[in-house]
């Protein structure tokens, strides 16, 4: 109401916010938990955000009717952005996505689910394994990183993660270890002879 001439703490005072730090999930740890995981629809749930790299409520919203056989692509709008994914579906993906439901939801239970409730039986699972500093969230990391380091270019790495900033994509993909391999192996996968001199 005013009646304070100045306030009780300055901004500058108060203390620096610090985020925790976040990372990837490792192929390992990915496999130590999909090996615990007694739940099917939690484990198909799981797999799917590791091909995919989606956000766990979009993961957890979509239906059979977002894969296309035929174009052999699945397809669904974000949650967040209200924008269109349509990524490529690849053989491990294919794999997960044959033995769920062939019509409405492909994770009935975890859709109707509140994200954090989610998020609760993701690290219940991650407590018994002894697995720290990792989230569901994690799974977007992880597949930025794997992108990276597999040498997708990064619009077509923005494309499927959904981002519009190259800084974001930047920052999900900061950790990763490049391996950068020599221009004659570029050159031997593209079939490109080195012009000789005379």
């Amino acid at each position: 109401m005013g009646w304070l001439p100045w306030p009780v703490l300055p901004k500058r005072r108060w203390p620096a916010i610090r985020f925790k730090d976040k990372r990837a999930i490792t192929q390992d740890e990915h496999a130590r938990i999909l090996q615990n995981e007694n739940n099917l629809e939690m484990r198909s749930f799981l797999q799917c955000c590791w091909h995919i790299g989606g956000s766990q409520s979009d993961m957890a919203q979509l239906k059979a009717e977002d894969v296309d056989w035929e174009s052999n692509v699945i397809s669904f709008f974000r949650a967040k952005t209200g924008t269109a994914q349509i990524i490529h579906v690849g053989a491990g993906l294919a794999e997960v996505l044959k033995d769920l439901p062939g019509q409405g939801p492909l994770f009935p239970r975890l859709a109707a689910m509140d994200e954090k409730h989610r998020a609760s039986l993701f690290q219940r699972c991650c407590r018994r394994l002894k697995i720290t500093g990792i989230s569901l969230h994690s799974y977007r990391y992880a597949w930025a990183e794997r992108a990276k380091v597999a040498g997708m270019p990064e619009r077509f790495a923005q494309e499927a993660l959904g981002h519009n900033s190259k800084a974001v994509h930047r920052a999900y993909a900061k950790r990763a270890q490049m391996k950068i391999p020599s221009l004659e192996q570029y050159e031997e996968n593209a079939a490109i002879k080195p012009a000789s001199n005379p």
